[in-house]
């Protein structure tokens, strides 16, 4: 005789049925999309491989065989390229939520998930690049915990910042996560948690910024005097914006031609608006930074540093790598010249590379006898940072809604 099934072994078997076609999709969504043998896979496998396989020799053997770090020399590339300079392009996610959670400007909302997904995988992915190049990695959390350090330390509301930061960029893009899942209760919730994200990581993006600069007060008689000033965290928070703007237009100008198929006609007629949007923003955010550097430069009487080596490299910088593309955000707004600003975004990025570098390696510890070059193996592992995060970052558009139209339950639920 049939057993009847009880309400309770109804439910179970039902969970049980939605558990395991989860992780079928999961598993599937895992498999790779299209051509595999790509120019950039063929480039990026190795690299990433070869990466690997120095970590686990310099977790093995320490950072001295592997890297050109000393007591004298603490901080190297995979601080100074990867995490000052890398989180300077973050910058971009707290610039766009602003515009349009806040100041509600929809002409940008088409571009905001992506740019909250670069943001959130570059602070996950430079927290890592942090981990490598701690002498004692274990102790990672100890800024975060009070633990050898006074809570009035600057690395202290650092580290703080950065993990407060990475959870409400990961609040901020949930609902994309939602969409892709099909989790429309989940997806309602945290889609009301979108605000108060916005507005909580707005606050400790601004913080963090300013807060990395913080770090190099500490450092008045090692670093150049023409890169040193009590502005220097100002000059951080104010050079995130251009420099994650920039990199906002030329990913989302690659993107366009990538992920053509994903993107919606309306939106493709709202790129060159968008892009003219942010070079005004640039402009103005460029021209504020170097205002304040000339102000910095005059107040400090640097004069005679400038007729030497590292003055000519200050020069470049500012003239070469500001004002230059700043001019041409000006210009090419003014004309609609959408390549121009392309390619004063390409500039402006090398010369926030420039700036970051100078401050954290090139400058630093510069009339020191002993000089940092970076091993091979440090510039591998650096630029297999990047590589891992642009596979992640393509991964993610090709199977959630970033940049094409959110699922049509969203609205209907709405």
């Amino acid at each position: 005789m049939r057993k009847e099934m009880s309400k309770t072994d109804y439910i179970i078997s039902n969970d049980n049925d939605s558990s395991r076609s989860t992780w079928k999709f999961l598993l599937s969504e895992l498999k790779p999309r299209g051509k595999f043998l790509t120019p950039f896979n063929i480039i990026s496998i190795p690299v990433m491989l070869l990466a690997a396989i120095i970590l686990v020799y310099r977790f093995w053997k320490g950072l001295g065989p592997v890297t050109n770090l000393t007591q004298e020399v603490p901080w190297g590339i995979w601080k100074g390229f990867n995490v000052i300079t890398g989180v300077a392009f973050a910058g971009g996610a707290y610039v766009l939520t602003f515009l349009v959670y806040i100041l509600n400007l929809k002409k940008y909302h088409s571009i905001v998930r992506i740019t909250v997904l670069n943001g959130f995988l570059a602070y996950v992915f430079y927290a890592g690049a942090l981990i490598l190049e701690l002498g004692r990695p274990w102790k990672i959390f100890n800024p975060v915990i009070g633990n050898s350090f006074g809570t009035g330390s600057v690395l202290f509301l650092v580290a703080w910042h950065f993990l407060l930061y990475i959870i409400a960029q990961m609040i901020e893009f949930s609902p994309a996560i939602a969409e892709w899942l099909g989790a429309k209760r989940a997806r309602k919730i945290l889609s009301g948690m979108t605000v108060g994200a916005v507005i909580f990581g707005i606050t400790l993006s601004t913080l963090h910024q300013s807060g990395l600069g913080a770090i190099f007060l500490m450092a008045k008689d090692k670093i150049h005097p023409l890169w040193y000033n009590e502005f220097i965290p100002i000059q951080f928070f104010v050079s995130s914006i251009f420099a994650g703007l920039s990199l906002v237009i030329f990913e989302g100008s690659i993107c366009k031609n990538v992920f053509s198929d994903q993107i919606s006609e309306k939106s493709k007629k709202a790129h060159n608006g968008i892009l003219i949007g942010l070079s005004k923003i640039c402009t103005v955010a460029m021209f504020a930074y170097f205002f304040l550097q000339l102000l910095v430069f005059v107040h400090g009487k640097h004069w005679d540093l400038l007729n030497t080596p590292m003055g000519y490299w200050f020069i470049l910088e500012m003239f070469g790598f500001v004002l230059l593309p700043m001019l041409m955000f000006f210009y090419s707004y003014r004309r609609n010249n959408i390549f121009m600003i392309k390619v004063a975004s390409v500039i402006t990025m090398i010369g926030v590379i420039m700036n970051r570098l100078n401050i954290s390696i090139i400058g630093f510890n510069w009339n020191g006898a002993l000089r940092y070059v970076p091993t091979w193996m440090e510039v591998v592992v650096s630029v297999a940072v990047i590589l891992a995060q642009i596979w992640i970052f393509r991964w993610v558009i090709s199977r959630m809604p970033v940049l094409r139209e959110s699922p049509s339950w969203v609205n209907e639920n709405e």
